[in-house]
Formats: C-alpha cells, sequence, structure tokens
C-alpha cells in the first residue's frame, strides 16, 4: 500500500517497455487504452460456467433453440422444424435426423475497476492502478468485438462512476474515459494531500467503506447471466463486500482479476544488509533488506495474508485470475505468466 515510483531496474529496458505500451507507467492516457483494441485476441472471455439466470449471451446457452451456433443432430421428433432436417445424416442412415442449435442471447459484461489509493503502488514498471486500466481496456475491447454490451463502475476511495452497459464501440469509450478520469482524480488526491487532516486507520477505513459500497452497487446494476469482473488488488475485502459478491455470484459469473506488485510477495534482493523506510503517504516502516531470515519472514507473512484474501473471493463464488504490475499485460499473457484461462 505504499505510494513510490519505479526503482531498481535498469533505466533503458524500463523505458523502451514503457514506449511499447505508449505510458509512463504512472498517469493514464486515452491514448494507451485504446492500444488494446488490437490485442484481444490474448484473452478469452468464453462463460467457464451455465448461469442460473436466463440470459446467457453469446457463451452459449443450454437451451436448444434456432440460434446462430450448431449444436448437434438427432432423431427428427414431432414438432421439429422441417427447416432443420439434416438432409445429409438422413440419407445416410435412412431416418429423418434434424439439427439443433443453442441460442445465442446477449450478454451484458459489467467491468468493476478499483482506482483507490492502495492501487497508486508500483516497485519496477507500472503503477497497479495503471495495470488495472489496462486490463480493463483488454477485457471491454474483447467484450465489444464479441458484440456484447459494456458497462460497470470505476471508483476510487471517494467517487465512483457508475455506466450503464451500452453497446458498440461507444460503450467502450464511455468506460475508458471514466477510468481516466477517476484515476486522475486519485492521483490529484494524493498530490494535493487531501487526506492529510486522517489518520491512517480514518484513510483504511474511508477505502474499506468505498469498496464495501461499490460491491453493493454492483450487486443492483449486475443484472442474472452477466459476466462480471471485477478488477483489484483486493487490499480492502471485509465481510460485507463478500456478501454482496456471494449474492452476484449466484446469478452471474464473477471473475475476479487480483492486480500485485512484486514487493507484495518478497523483499528485494541484495548482497549487503541495508535497512530501508518504505511510507504509505502518513505511517513509515522499515524494512531489513539483505537478510535472509528478514526475507524468508517477509514471505511468509505476504503468503498468508494473500491466501486469506483469495480463500474469502473463493468462498463468494469468484474465479481468480492474477495479475502483476512488474510486466505488461502482452508479456504475461503471451509467456503463460498470467492465470488466464483460455
Amino acid at each position: 500500500m505504499w505510494l513510490s515510483k519505479k526503482n531498481e531496474q535498469p533505466q533503458q529496458d524500463v523505458t523502451s517497455v514503457l514506449d511499447s505500451i505508449a505510458s509512463n507507467g504512472i498517469e493514464l492516457t486515452i491514448d494507451e487504452l485504446i492500444l488494446y483494441q488490437n490485442k484481444t485476441s490474448l484473452i478469452n472471455l468464453a462463460a467457464r460456467k451455465n448461469q442460473q439466470g436466463q440470459m446467457s449471451g453469446n457463451y452459449l446457452s443450454r437451451s436448444k433453440g434456432r440460434g446462430m451456433e450448431f449444436d448437434e443432430v438427432r432423431h427428427y421428433q414431432s414438432g421439429d422444424d422441417i427447416r432443420a432436417i439434416d438432409w445429409r445424416v438422413t440419407a445416410r442412415t435412412g431416418k429423418t435426423h434434424t439439427k439443433l442449435f443453442r441460442e445465442e442471447v446477449e450478454r451484458p459484461v459489467l467491468v468493476v475497476t478499483d482506482l483507490s489509493h492502495s492501487m497508486l503502488f508500483g516497485s519496477q514498471l507500472l503503477f497497479k492502478s495503471v495495470q488495472a486500466a489496462h486490463l480493463a481496456a483488454l477485457v471491454t475491447w474483447h467484450a465489444k468485438g464479441r458484440g456484447d454490451r459494456i458497462g460497470g463502475i470505476v471508483f476510487n476511495q471517494h467517487k465512483h462512476s457508475e455506466l450503464k452497459p451500452r453497446s458498440r464501440k461507444e460503450g467502450v469509450l464511455h468506460y475508458l474515459h471514466g477510468l481516466v478520469a477517476t484515476h486522475q482524480h486519485t492521483l490529484d488526491i494524493e498530490n494535493s494531500k487531501s487526506t492529510a487532516s486522517l489518520t491512517n486507520d480514518d484513510a483504511q477505513q474511508q477505502i474499506y467503506k468505498a469498496f464495501e459500497e461499490n460491491c453493493a452497487r454492483l450487486r443492483k446494476l449486475a443484472r442474472p447471466g452477466s459476466l462480471v469482473y471485477l478488477i483489484t488488488d483486493g487490499d480492502h475485502v471485509n465481510q460485507e463486500s463478500i456478501r454482496h459478491l456471494s449474492h452476484i455470484s449466484r446469478h452471474c459469473e464473477l471473475v475476479v482479476c487480483l492486480i500485485s506488485d512484486p514487493l507484495e510477495h518478497n523483499l528485494p534482493t541484495s548482497k549487503q544488509k541495508m535497512s530501508v523506510t518504505v511510507t504509505d503517504g502518513q505511517s513509515r516502516q522499515q524494512l531489513l533488506i539483505g537478510d535472509p531470515a528478514s526475507s524468508v519472514k517477509y514471505h511468509q507473512q505476504a503468503q498468508t495474508y494473500n491466501q486469506h484474501k483469495e480463500a474469502q473471493l473463493r468462498k463468494a463464488g469468484a474465479r481468480i485470475l492474477h495479475y502483476s504490475a512488474c510486466q505488461t499485460l502482452e508479456q504475461q499473457l503471451t509467456e503463460g505468466v498470467a492465470s488466464w484461462e483460455r
């Protein structure tokens, strides 16, 4: 949760990678999000489970009927549409067979992006908030290519933008502009020190409350059969937000994309022991780098925390995907580092 600038990587390598994605790693522009329009083949939004709701969208429902996607051939039954008779199979078997199709119904795709204070952290390449916005852009462009309606929520600890599902390119651009505006608002808050009057505990409670409230908003927005992506670092999940997410997962497919930074898993390596100061803008903490015992303890504590966070989200019925802020999405998805299921 520390506000930090990139460090410890060869500057030339970082610069070239950032140039390739038109980003500086800290701020967010509409241009860098539009670039993901040409990278939609990196992911697959096919449904992983059958929803209890009637709407299943372009993701092939269990119900049979006249649609665009062929399902199977079976013996002709009284009442079947004669236009669906498979004459080749009928001629080959000597018995009348008919084709069945899976219905295709438009499915809303809701993307909820957390751009709160804790997301303004990055130790190597990108702020987690920037990576979250890049992932949201990739998902929305892919959904647009499938003909889905795109909407969702973009929020930080002070404000939110609720975007009703819209079709075509306008729906994507509407969402992307919401990402840019909210991200800039979060940066402005940090730069203006407007939260300086709050204690660290008060600031944390404010973010927990915002996360909880936006999960409640999502619960009202998500219609049965929707595909829901929640992009966050998961640091502010509580029992009330889990309750809302559990309700959503009963009727929708819920995917939680957890964005993390390498420093949230392990301490940096160093040949020499050194004490470094880290800060979240209010409180300070000392870390000992280069000490094997300290590194092991740090990793164990981080692992315990992350496992608890994931257990809560799985309890809510979410499918969890992991992404790092230290590599571009394209690197992670093409090299198999990220856990996107194809």
